[in-house]
């Protein structure tokens, strides 16, 4: 029987990937994302399945300076190109009034939001630039990515299995398996049962993506807890297509280094055969 390979792009937009324009430019996407394409191109109907995930916010997110204000009633600045860095928030900035949330309804969400992600080992919020807004053209798959799906769809006659995230502006959803903090109101927020189960029925996972930091880390991270500890070595992390957060590589290096232990494989796209 042959063995079923599922590609995961984890994602692949143009405000990540695009130097000139992108608002979240990752250093490196732009070459990640050739790369792939031309894997894509040579391995075609090799992989059985693709699944593309996207990153689709308002501009109200709670990762986007509308949704915060400081002291003085000022949204944060947030302009990575001009040297202006994502704000990392901490539980004390909230207690101690360095920021707050502009709508104060929003105060004891972002309490309990903060406090959550300190208590439960996942990443500290962050304020970012504003990012892949829904129906904006940051949103969109990079170019080259989406030129290069399009091709394997039309060979294949299969369709790419297309997962959007993050569209509750009460939390941030890096993985594509579940959000940071789930909403309690909103399903969407929780685990991913179809995309765990597609998954799940391939025998190996090729992944790339963007960014390695966060989004793919994070992803990853998911998809081998609800695999199980004897299925992670279906991950390969083909490491040339997927690049870091500056200011934030050593997410990126502690990622790579407690998943190869987990059994996540590593390769790259110049060399990776289906």
């Amino acid at each position: 029987m042959d063995k079923k390979i599922a590609l995961l792009i984890i994602d692949p937009q143009t405000d990540f990937c695009d130097a000139q324009t992108g608002s979240l430019y990752v250093p490196g996407a732009e070459n990640d994302s050739e790369r792939l394409a031309a894997l894509l191109d040579r391995v075609g109907a090799g992989f059985d399945s693709i699944h593309v995930t996207m990153d689709a916010h308002y501009r109200d997110d709670i990762g986007h300076p509308l949704f915060w204000v400081d002291a003085q009633g000022n949204h944060p600045e947030v302009d990575i190109p001009a040297g202006k860095f994502p704000v990392v928030l901490s539980e004390e900035d909230l207690l101690e009034g360095r920021w707050t949330p502009a709508d104060p309804e929003m105060r004891a969400w972002a309490l309990e939001y903060v406090h959550t992600l300190a208590s439960g080992n996942r990443y500290a919020p962050v304020i970012w630039p504003y990012h892949c807004l829904i129906g904006e053209p940051g949103g969109t798959i990079y170019a080259p990515v989406a030129a290069a799906v399009a091709r394997w769809e039309l060979t294949t006659g299969k369709r790419a299995h297309k997962v959007l995230k993050g569209m509750n502006r009460r939390t941030e959803h890096y993985s594509a398996v579940k959000a940071e903090v789930a909403d309690p109101a909103d399903p969407h927020t929780m685990v991913n049962r179809e995309l765990i189960e597609a998954l799940s029925a391939a025998d190996e996972i090729a992944v790339s993506g963007q960014a390695l930091s966060h989004c793919v880390a994070n992803t990853v991270r998911d998809i081998a807890d609800a695999l199980g500890a004897d299925q992670v070595s279906k991950l390969v992390l083909l490491e040339d297509t997927a690049s870091n957060v500056p200011t934030f590589e050593a997410l990126g290096e502690a990622f790579v280094g407690e998943m190869s232990a987990r059994g996540m494989r590593l390769g790259k796209s110049v060399d990776y055969c289906a």
